[in-house]
């Protein structure tokens, strides 16, 4: 079964007056057909970066070499008509801030309606009445009043469902969703990620799940890629990640997530030192010189690869779960 997106060997880097900043360093992995892939990681790791490349929506001092392939077709050195064909419709996106998204000067029907104009070449009579169905399968009340109001008019959360209901208009393949509760409260965080739930079910497409928050993917990825410094360190099933963490950084990530269970006066647990600096040259494991366990668990001499083939970063300071 061909992959609905497969990265491979993708590498980005940013030219700048300093040299090149490599923020992507020889990423691989597959996202299948209706499948939900979480990429977690912190701030800086190039989570959003490999799928700006996969959209063609890099920075203009960025090149991307390697292999980006979309059903099929290769996006890389896809023409923008050809990519203009795709974006929007098989495969789109939920931006981290839909208030800086959304146009602020074009009502919200406009801009839902020019989706299906543009793909589908509806009449705009006939978007905008879909448009208003699609809201309304978002849980948007009032849909049809919402079309005649500006983005401004709408709070965060309905903003956000708005992005929603605009990235699952055309049926897309594959919808990539980059932060997607970022700034709402955690009530409305919930719903989002139940919305999303629903609409994969209902229109059976592939979800690329982008996040700082290992909690927020927990109960809706099928897959995880935890990465750090560009690179991939750890992929695992989603509950096989949870519940035995194989990378150092992995087990990190973990310990540093808030929980209801335990006393209240504990400190939350956080990762000492700081990510590399852009353009630094790495090590074999980028993340050594925050690893607790690398004075005495180092495994340099016998490299020990951590997850599934398409993981390409060997983890040298296993945990043990003996």
């Amino acid at each position: 079964m061909t992959p609905t997106l497969n990265v491979q060997d993708l590498r980005i880097a940013f030219s700048h007056r300093a040299g090149n900043i490599e923020a992507v360093d020889g990423v691989s992995f597959q996202i299948g057909p209706a499948e939900c892939v979480g990429i977690v990681g912190e701030s800086g790791s190039g989570k959003t970066q490999i799928f700006m490349a996969a959209m063609g929506l890099l920075a203009g001092n960025a090149r991307a070499t390697g292999s980006v392939r979309f059903e099929g077709a290769e996006l890389l050195a896809a023409h923008p008509t050809a990519l203009n064909r795709i974006r929007g419709s098989k495969l789109t996106m939920i931006p981290q801030d839909p208030m800086t998204c959304l146009t602020p000067h074009l009502k919200i029907g406009v801009q839902l309606a020019e989706v299906m104009v543009t793909h589908r070449g509806t009449t705009w009579r006939d978007a905008r009445s879909y448009a208003a169905r699609m809201l309304e399968r978002v849980h948007v009340a009032e849909p049809r009043r919402r079309l005649n109001q500006y983005p401004h008019e709408l709070s965060g959360g309905l903003r956000q469902r708005v992005m929603i209901a605009m990235s699952v208009l055309c049926e897309p393949s594959l919808v990539i969703a980059d932060e997607p509760t970022t700034a709402l409260d955690v009530t409305v965080q919930a719903q989002v990620m139940e919305l999303l739930r629903a609409l994969r079910g209902e229109f059976g497409m592939a979800l690329a799940l982008i996040s700082h928050d290992l909690a927020v993917v927990a109960g809706l990825a099928d897959r995880i890629l935890v990465m750090y410094a560009g690179r991939i360190v750890e992929v695992a099933a989603a509950a096989e990640l949870f519940r035995r963490p194989r990378h150092p950084y992995t087990a990190e990530l973990l310990k540093c997530m808030p929980t209801i269970a335990g006393p209240r006066a504990v400190r939350l647990p956080t990762l000492a030192g700081q990510p590399p600096r852009p353009g630094e040259v790495l090590q074999a494991c980028a993340f050594a010189p925050r690893c607790s366990r690398a004075a005495d668990r180092c495994r340099m001499e016998r490299p020990e690869l951590v997850g599934p083939a398409d993981a390409q970063v060997a983890c040298h300071f296993p945990l043990s779960h003996d």
